[in-house]
């Protein structure tokens, strides 16, 4: 062996144990410093920032030029968080508790879109598919790093109205935002004339797979409950490990609603949620959430180093427009939609606000762009890609850092 290379450093190991330092640093130093810990999605995209900048022979991961691999690690993240996230549901209430989330995936959502492509027309000059697409890909909020101001583990209680919209606007419109992701796909392919399209767009894109995917997932999440939780099975789940029957469901229902050509998001999140309602007191949920969250944990925070570690070679793609879109976003378009598509509902005025606020955005706008540009060519690929991660960066900065006004300011009120 070459002595002269014993001291070489492999930039895959270099890799290695930079994630690995910063993944400790980011959920250490928040609780080592602060009473209460802060979120640390922000401190893992800028761990990945600073490492990209300062550490040697450190290539980023280009998702425009890898789109499917990014496609295929936050596809992963969300589904498992979504199953999860339909787990930690304890009461599922009536149409009056879920009235709140109904106005914002059918209201707020849409209109989101329409505002956030204006803008990206308007302003700053793409394609009407890319703005649609950027439209869509910006709107849903984040089940994965929404987690403080979400419901608590399963089993948990005293669901605040708050934390059940949060959780539950976020459980479905991760799939929700696929009929407009896939509007930008059909602009982009036909042109933007709706008589190329839009009969296709409805029954194929809109009715049909939300159906499919509702449907499915609800049928193999009372399957699994049933055969979970059956008196024949009770000392097969007190001897089985949580890990592998956890994957094997988000796997299973995920693979079959795709197959269906439904949604396999909505599929995942109705599939967890019908799941509890099978026993929904049984202690067994406790131990599937808790390994799917600590999944969840691990692989988000590979990906926000990864996504941070993007940030510095996306930087000249961006321009005052872009800053403009994506605050925007955070901090006047998902405020103001929210705000009136809540008028009506039992919420009151200052939960209202701290719902119209926690818009988070996050892994679910990486998998849509990741999965947009890795089935169609962009014009403004490279200008989508780089607004996406900043924007996500933003929120993880805006929403981490105040997830403690839910607690301080939410109504006392217990749930509706």
């Amino acid at each position: 062996m070459d002595n002269g290379s014993f001291f070489d450093f492999s930039p895959y190991h270099v890799l290695m144990a930079t994630i690995g330092a910063a993944i400790f640093v980011a959920h250490w130093f928040p609780r080592l410093a602060f009473p209460r810990a802060a979120s640390s999605s922000a401190l893992l995209m800028i761990a990945g920032l600073v490492t990209y900048t300062v550490v040697p022979g450190m290539d980023a991961l280009d998702p425009a030029n890898s789109p499917r691999l990014w496609e295929m690690l936050s596809e992963v993240v969300v589904i498992v968080v979504l199953f999860a996230t339909g787990l930690r549901i304890d009461d599922i209430g009536s149409y009056r508790r879920w009235q709140p989330t109904v106005r914002l995936l059918l209201i707020a959502m849409p209109l989101t879109v329409a505002a956030v492509g204006g803008l990206a027309w308007g302003l700053a000059g793409m394609t009407v598919a890319g703005a649609v697409m950027l439209g869509a890909v910006l709107a849903p909020t984040d089940p994965v790093l929404a987690g403080d101001v979400q419901v608590g583990p399963p089993q948990e209680g005293n669901e605040h109205p708050v934390r059940f919209t949060l959780t539950a606007e976020a459980g479905l419109n991760d799939g929700l935002a696929f009929p407009f992701v896939y509007l930008g796909l059909l602009i982009a392919a036909l042109g933007p004339d709706p008589s190329a399209w839009l009969g296709e767009w409805l029954l194929r894109d809109v009715l049909y797979r939300i159906v499919v995917g509702a449907a499915v997932g609800a049928a193999v999440g009372w399957l699994l409950g049933r055969s979970l939780f059956a008196t024949w099975s009770a000392g097969a789940i007190e001897k089985s490990g949580p890990g592998v029957i956890a994957l094997g469901a988000v796997f299973l229902c995920y693979g079959i609603v795709e197959l269906a050509e439904g949604y396999g998001f909505i599929g995942a999140f109705v599939a967890g949620l019908v799941c509890r309602r099978v026993r929904q007191e049984h202690h067994f949920h406790q131990r599937l959430h808790a390994f799917s969250e600590a999944i969840e944990h691990a692989l988000t925070a590979i990906l926000l180093f990864l996504v941070g570690s993007t940030l510095p070679t996306q930087w000249g793609a961006l321009d005052w427009r872009h800053s403009v879109i994506g605050f925007s976003l955070l901090l006047v378009i998902r405020p103001l939609v929210s705000w009136l598509s809540l008028k009506g509902t039992d919420l009151v005025s200052r939960d209202r606000w701290i719902v119209c606020f926690f818009g988070v955005r996050g892994i679910g706008s990486i998998y849509y762009i990741a999965y947009a540009t890795g089935h169609v060519e962009f014009i403004n690929e490279r200008p989508l890609w780089a607004l996406v991660a900043y924007t996500v960066f933003a929120s993880t900065v805006i929403h981490g850092t105040t997830s403690f006004l839910v607690d301080r300011f939410a109504s006392k009120r217990g749930t509706m």
